[in-house]
């Protein structure tokens, strides 16, 4: 077990954290009463999968201090089957220094996960020139997006939900992990982690998913093996390139790019163009009137203030939406 610590630049609160994830169906999250963060994910180098546990201590004068993981990494040696003991004493190679699964990189990608790996120090300074984002700010402290495990599994979700609810697609996506991916044991729990992209590409066949679907996901994960859905990759380029690349891949369109960019890749600052229930509590909460949320331009200006945390303001509007009326994708 390879233990890593994260300080967080500007607000950030772990238990926020957790508390999103319990009412973000794509992540199927149950929370617990010690607050440590259990996660099982497919590392980024695509062959071998994270079981990590995640804290966050407190200072001296009871603020939210450095996070701190425990995480063990084991290779896809099965295709994506089989178990894993998260205490460390499994088959895997735990804690590498030389290579993707290494500690730098799974603690990188963990960094992503709970977007970390974006300086948040002037997140505040919004607050100042923004009601609306003040209040936000008031009403969920320290929260920052929660990504997707990666790119890969972000485009999973959006082609595994595509035309169904989205309960429905949750139980899918469960049913993939628990049939096709690695099973660990972190801290006492048993947690299944989405299959690697081999193991996704030797599944022919799964209860709720078309053979259309199954074919798209076999593209993804080829896509995924090829470094296509690279975070750094898509992170480094112009917003739109990056979109525009992300439409090319089977089965995704313009909504589902931007939740693989923003929520995937986590990319601090895009502001979602085709993402109607975001725009409609904008119009809300800014108090433009019902048509307002159709004027993309308009709204778009208005998060121009946000710069450069347009993404983390959505997802703030967005949990509040989910709030008061319902979870959104």
């Amino acid at each position: 077990m390879t233990a890593v610590a994260l300080t967080p630049s500007g607000p950030f609160s772990l238990a926020a954290s957790m508390r999103f994830l319990e009412g973000f169906t794509p992540a199927n999250y149950q929370g617990t009463a010690d607050w440590v963060l259990r996660l099982a994910f497919p590392a980024d180098d695509g062959h071998s999968t994270v079981a990590v546990a995640v804290r966050q201590e407190e200072t001296a004068e009871g603020a939210a201090g450095p996070v701190r993981a425990e995480f063990t990494t084991y290779p896809d040696e099965s295709g994506g089957s089989g178990e894993a003991d998260g205490s460390g004493s499994g088959s895997g190679e735990v804690g590498r220094s030389d290579g993707p699964g290494s500690g730098e990189a799974v603690r990188a990608q963990l960094a992503r996960v709970l977007s970390l790996d974006v300086d948040g120090s002037g997140f505040p300074e919004l607050a100042a020139a923004d009601p609306v984002v003040a209040g936000l700010m008031a009403d969920y402290p320290g929260l920052r997006p929660v990504c997707f495990h990666s790119p890969y599994e972000a485009a999973a979700w959006a082609i595994i939900g595509h035309r169904i609810r989205m309960t429905q697609a949750a139980a899918i996506k469960a049913r993939l992990a628990e049939r096709h991916g690695r099973r660990v044991q972190v801290e006492g729990r048993t947690l299944y982690a989405f299959p690697t992209p081999p193991a996704l590409l030797a599944i022919t066949r799964a209860p709720g998913l078309t053979k259309v679907k199954i074919e798209r996901l076999h593209a993804l994960a080829e896509a995924a093996d090829a470094g296509e859905l690279d975070a750094a990759r898509l992170r480094s380029m112009p917003v739109d390139d990056a979109l525009a690349a992300l439409r090319d891949l089977p089965g995704i369109g313009p909504f589902s790019a931007e939740l693989i960019l923003i929520r995937g890749a986590g990319h601090p600052d895009v502001f979602p163009r085709h993402e109607p229930r975001l725009h409609a509590a904008m119009a809300a909460a800014y108090d433009l009137g019902e048509t307002a949320s159709g004027d993309i331009r308009r709204l778009a200006g208005i998060a121009d203030r946000w710069r450069p945390y347009r993404s983390w303001v959505a997802l703030l509007l967005r949990a509040r939406a989910a709030r008061l009326s319902g979870p959104t994708p």
